[in-house]
């Protein structure tokens, strides 16, 4: 962390503000590739919804990765960005057909995870290839909210429609070549992986054309000092010793995709707030800050854990604050927090907020979403404008105007 760097940044271009340093995409990438070398047919696609300024989707893109996209909008953009379409897998959560229809017209992978979606898909295109999202029946990841391999979610195909599906192949109203699973995110027994990916792997055997396996994400970063993350070289293990089984038994190589998002661009992104005021009460001394959950929703939404450095004091005496927002309801980033003595008009940093960060912040309050830049061969460049007042209005119409 570049505390000069940052403080530069936020003088530059004010604050509220996301900051990416690039550099550490590449260090996350490199331990991927690293824990994966004993793997030698795989690939590795960044989940867009984690961080989808264009900039840093054409980053990953010149990286070699390939896409993980979940809307018809991040199809497009990915696109746009110069991805190869066959390295776009396109994972819609009941949408409307015609999203589908639109991302084969474009030439995406498809990867569907209803039995209902998948008959519509049949008779739209008979026996053609795609993908299945299976639930695997895990319970795991960080919280509930995104765990998301329950035999209660919403997602993936559970065991008893799978023979429906095995049927439909044999059938060949469709094709199936691979198989998706997506446990959770911030996974941290590897137990949990283990089951989800012993899983998928002999479900694979009840499919006559299948040629890729896609492992999702949920990889668990570190948020602090001694925090608790995924083992990935036991991950790794797992995945390593499945994949001879399938081939010994299926005479066939198998094909890895995965799905990292948090893990990639997590630790790149910092977001930088000022003191308004530091207020005391009966029992909190409460920071206040220029910014608000429309800006940084996840300690609300999640309530995740991130790291605040006080970059304009960072070596005084710490003190317990509470770090609150702006919006005119409870907005909490951090309770009895130790954070170095703070004053008004002091910078506060955010650490890990790259992902789930500025994609999704919001208007709220008509509050004005902020600016963009990242940290690119010793270089802060903007990549996003900040929001001016105007832009609220943008799209509205005025039936009242003369």
């Amino acid at each position: 962390m570049n505390i000069e760097k940052l403080k530069k940044a936020s003088e530059n271009f004010g604050t509220p503000l996301y900051v990416y340093d690039l550099s550490i995409i590449d260090s996350q990438l490199k331990k991927l590739k690293e824990a994966f070398k004993k793997l030698d047919n795989y690939q590795i696609h960044f989940a867009a919804k984690a961080l989808s300024n264009i900039s840093i989707l054409k980053y990953i893109n010149n990286l070699g990765l390939g896409l993980d996209a979940v809307s018809i909008e991040e199809v497009r953009t990915g696109i746009k960005c110069g991805y190869d379409v066959k390295k776009i897998l396109f994972t819609p959560n009941g949408v409307n057909f015609s999203e589908i229809k639109e991302a084969v017209a474009l030439g995406v992978k498809i990867n569907l995870d209803s039995l209902e979606s998948l008959i519509d898909f049949s008779k739209a295109y008979p026996n053609q290839t795609v993908s299945v999202r299976i639930n695997p029946g895990v319970m795991a990841g960080g919280n509930e909210n995104i765990s998301v391999g329950h035999l209660d979610s919403k997602f993936g195909i559970t065991e008893e429609s799978l023979d429906e599906i095995v049927k439909m192949d044999k059938e060949k109203k469709i094709k199936v070549t691979t198989l998706h699973i997506h446990t959770g995110s911030d996974i941290i027994e590897n137990n949990h992986f283990e089951l989800g990916i012993r899983k998928i792997f002999s479900v694979a055997h009840k499919f006559q054309n299948i040629e890729t396996i896609d492992l999702g994400g949920g990889i668990k970063i570190p948020y602090f000092l001694g925090d608790t993350e995924t083992d990935l070289n036991k991950y790794a293990e797992v995945i390593y010793e499945e994949v001879e089984k399938f081939k010994l038994k299926k005479g066939k190589d198998i094909k890895l995709i995965f799905e990292p998002g948090k893990f990639l661009v997590s630790d790149s992104g910092y977001f930088i707030t000022k003191v308004n005021y530091v207020k005391k009460s009966t029992k909190n001394t409460f920071v206040q800050v220029n910014s608000g959950f429309n800006h940084f929703v996840r300690p609300t939404l999640y309530k995740s854990y991130h790291e605040i450095v006080n970059l304009s004091n960072p070596n005084d005496k710490k003190f317990d604050y509470s770090v609150v927002g702006y919006i005119c309801e409870k907005d909490t980033f951090a309770e009895n927090r130790e954070i170095s003595k703070v004053s008004k008009g002091d910078l506060l940093c955010f650490k890990n907020s790259g992902a789930y960060g500025f994609t999704m912040t919001s208007n709220y309050n008509s509050r004005l979403k902020p600016t963009e830049v990242c940290i690119h061969k010793n270089e802060i460049k903007m990549i996003r404008e900040g929001e001016k007042f105007d832009d609220l209005f943008r799209g509205q119409i005025d039936i009242f105007s003369e």
